[in-house]
């Protein structure tokens, strides 16, 4: 069985400034750097998939015929690196790793090249203390250079160090004014509260980027802003942009299969969950197909069948990762959490909050730790989640519903803003949102009724 590479959720990438809006820079691309690792990859069978696996054909070929150039066995551990990535089969990342060896072995010092790319792997790893440190090598090694930014904002936003990864990102956005770089800095003005801004840096990604792939991956995440935002036409619109761009692309498909459940097209949308997590069993298309098929008002054998196999893969995956102790996935988390066991939840962020100290890692251990019943500590998360004034109609039911266990009454006020943000945030939590908001005398003849 291959070892799941398994990411953070939310996109592995940052910038923004104090005052103002972050200086974007021209829309050219003179300086094109790698994209930042998404925890939103496309899976194998995908397009993107299929373009990583040439890229790594072509950097063997390249190896072959100049076995003793130091550059060429980077270029190969950055490529296998992105076929990880894409693919979720971090057995790839092994592979990464003896290319950079043989890469420093031929050049042991002023190997750019191969520090940005122990830089990537660490990354990827969720070894993100190193990753920072591979980071800070390369940038002190070239300041003049884009890759070791990118690598240095990825680990720091994961660290949970936003101004560092701001700086950054902004150092980069001077270097090399590109998809990549805009990416970051529209996940940070995101991140800050800032979506109006988000949107500007990830529209100058549509319109910078040269390839099919990284024009999906812009669009994907401009119609998840939006749909953040609760505008589900203009949501949808980003979806099918992204899929046009890269039929398949998996993002677009899960968006769109949103939109779908949102409009009452529950069936369709439990087909597409179907379709999709055949070929990208990634834990958020699997716990949103659980999620819709458990909501659903349907009682059709197909949708039952589809939510137990999605189930299954889901245990399945909890099964590997506690007994690898690697990288965790807060979707992953979050499901356990909510449809398994919530010990086991905490169990598993306590172990990524060792390693990643970000908004979403805190909400997830918030979240976890409040459905084993440890509200008190609980809350102290869901607050460090909220620190950065992110609008996440899903970071404000978590913190709301905490709250209100506690008895706080900043509760039904957060719980009332998630739902003004997104009514539809979550086809399993928004109506649940509703419930807690109601006055304990209508929640208490709607329980009777119910039963």
């Amino acid at each position: 069985m291959r070892r799941s590479l398994l990411t953070v959720g939310g996109a592995v990438a940052a910038a923004g400034c104090v005052v103002g809006l972050l200086y974007l820079g021209p829309a050219e691309d003179p300086h094109p750097v790698p994209a930042a690792p998404q925890a939103a990859a496309p899976q194998a069978g995908s397009a993107p998939a299929a373009t990583a696996g040439l890229a790594v054909a072509t950097a063997r070929r390249r190896t072959q015929r100049a076995p003793d150039d130091p550059t060429a066995w980077s270029g190969l551990a950055r490529a296998e690196a992105e076929e990880a990535r894409v693919t979720l089969d971090a057995s790839r990342l092994d592979a990464a790793d003896e290319a950079l060896r043989r890469s420093l072995a031929l050049q042991k010092t002023d190997n750019y090249a191969a520090v940005t790319g122990q830089g990537v792997v660490a990354n990827a790893r969720h070894a993100f203390a190193e990753g920072r440190d591979f980071g800070l090598r390369a940038t002190r090694m070239a300041p003049d250079r884009a890759d070791g930014y990118a690598v240095l904002a990825d680990a720091q936003i994961q660290l949970g160090d936003y101004p560092a990864a701001r700086a950054a990102v902004q150092r980069l956005l001077d270097i090399a004014p590109a998809g990549a770089a805009y990416s970051r800095a529209a996940y940070d003005l995101e991140t800050n509260g800032r979506p109006k801004d988000a949107a500007i840096a990830l529209q100058r990604a549509v319109d910078s980027a040269s390839t099919a792939d990284e024009r999906a991956f812009a669009q994907a995440r401009l119609g998840e802003l939006a749909w953040a935002q609760g505008a589900v036409d203009r949501a949808e619109r980003h979806f099918r942009l992204a899929a046009d761009a890269v039929p398949g692309y998996a993002y677009a498909e899960s968006g769109l299969a949103r939109v779908l459940a949102v409009r009452g097209e529950r069936s369709k949308a439990l087909g597409m969950y179907r379709e999709l997590t055949g070929r990208a069993p990634l834990p958020q298309f699997l716990a949103e197909a659980v999620e819709l098929g458990g909501s659903s008002s349907s009682s059709s054998s197909s949708s039952g069948g589809s939510v137990r196999s999605e189930k299954a893969a889901l245990d399945a995956e909890v099964r590997l990762l506690r007994a690898s102790g690697g990288a965790v996935d807060p979707h992953l988390a979050l499901y356990v959490a909510d449809h398994g066991d919530p010990d086991v939840a905490v169990e598993l962020m306590r172990g990524e909050w060792k390693r990643a100290r970000s908004v979403i890692v805190a909400d997830a251990l918030g979240w976890a730790l409040h459905r084993a019943g440890h509200d008190a500590e609980a809350v102290g998360y869901a607050r460090k989640a909220a620190r950065t004034g992110w609008g996440n109609a899903l970071f404000r039911y978590h913190r709301g519903a905490i709250e209100h266990a506690l008895g706080l009454p900043e509760g039904d006020r957060h719980l009332r803003e998630a739902l003004a943000l997104n009514p539809d945030f979550s086809p399993y939590h928004a109506p649940l949102a509703r419930r807690l908001l109601k006055p304990t005398r209508e929640r208490h003849a709607t329980d009777t009724k119910t039963t």
